[in-house]
């Protein structure tokens, strides 16, 4: 036999919940509430739980009125708007030059170096009579430098980027490669060795900065491209170097020692010598490096 169709006793909802919904949502068209209507919610309205669920659904409806609309009052973020955002602050502002951008980086592990006594560089060679630059290589202040820049000297003083200067000994040293390590008395306490890398990835054209200290002055800062690699210079009266980075950085006395550095402030290499067939020992275009594989054995540096 068909079972009849079961209704809950409660009124139907429509009879109390309607008008309120659309009363809360200001509807236009809501219907004037009649006396039927009224009489209908009496006994809800003597029930003290549906009060609450009453009040809290107002509270609610309270709230939610007065958000603000995030999807009317902006727009969508979408890469185009991001690449005209982009577009727009590149074309208003000033960005650092990559060359300014590498030296920045670099720029707290430059040492300057002056020696009181020893020998004078060979000519070619780019350190100035008691003038050289070198840089941090470890944490406990260890410096690398090229050796004809200290070489014959007992009384080395060095200065830090913070301006802390301190005396220094020839650590270790290995003339035919032209590179020597320091170990200064004082270090700074946010002492802050230099990143060094690899030149293998290196191709002609590449840029380069090359930081030191021409003629006394800096630390100062060249950029220019890399022009050849695996070159050899002879020094005179000395050792044969060889597998040089060749490049075109302006270098002159008092640049020996100095890093020549990548886009991304590592150190790829020691500036140490430059061509010139003039007497006068200033850049002429050519300036050459030892690379930093070969200067790793020198510095106790594992190899790359």
């Amino acid at each position: 036999m068909k079972r009849a169709t079961l209704y809950s006793r409660s009124s139907p909802r429509t009879d109390y919940a309607k008008p309120i919904a659309q009363a809360l949502a200001g509807h236009d068209h809501a219907p004037a509430p009649t006396k039927r209507n009224v009489e209908s919610l009496k006994p809800y309205l003597k029930n003290p739980y549906l009060l609450v669920v009453f009040g809290l659904l107002l509270g609610a409806a309270i709230v939610w009125a007065m958000q603000p609309r995030p999807a009317a009052q902006t727009q969508a973020l979408t890469e185009s708007k991001v690449e005209s955002i982009v577009l727009e602050t590149l074309a208003t502002k000033t960005l650092p030059s990559k060359p300014a951008q590498a030296a920045a980086i670099v720029w707290p592990s430059i040492v300057k170096i002056r020696t009181l006594d020893g020998d004078p560089p060979p000519p070619g060679l780019i350190s100035g009579p008691g003038k050289g630059a070198g840089f941090v290589i470890k944490e406990d202040g260890s410096i690398l430098t090229n050796y004809h820049v200290v070489a014959g000297s007992e009384r080395i003083l060095v200065t830090f980027a913070d301006g802390l200067e301190s005396p220094a000994v020839v650590a270790s040293s290995q003339p035919e490669r032209d590179l020597a390590v320091l170990a200064p008395a004082r270090i700074p306490d946010d002492l802050k060795p230099a990143v060094l890398a690899p030149s293998g990835q290196l191709v002609p054209g590449d840029m380069v900065v090359a930081v030191g200290f021409p003629f006394g002055m800096g630390p100062s800062v060249s950029a220019g491209v890399v022009s050849g690699l695996n070159r050899s210079y002879q020094i005179p009266n000395g050792e044969r170097l060889e597998g040089l980075i060749q490049f075109d950085a302006a270098v002159n006395p008092g640049s020996s020692g100095g890093p020549l550095v990548n886009q991304a402030g590592e150190v790829l290499g020691v500036v140490t010598a430059l061509l010139n067939p003039s007497p006068d020992g200033a850049f002429a275009g050519i300036g050459f490096a030892i690379t930093m594989e070969s200067a790793a054995n020198a510095a106790g540096i594992p190899p790359f």
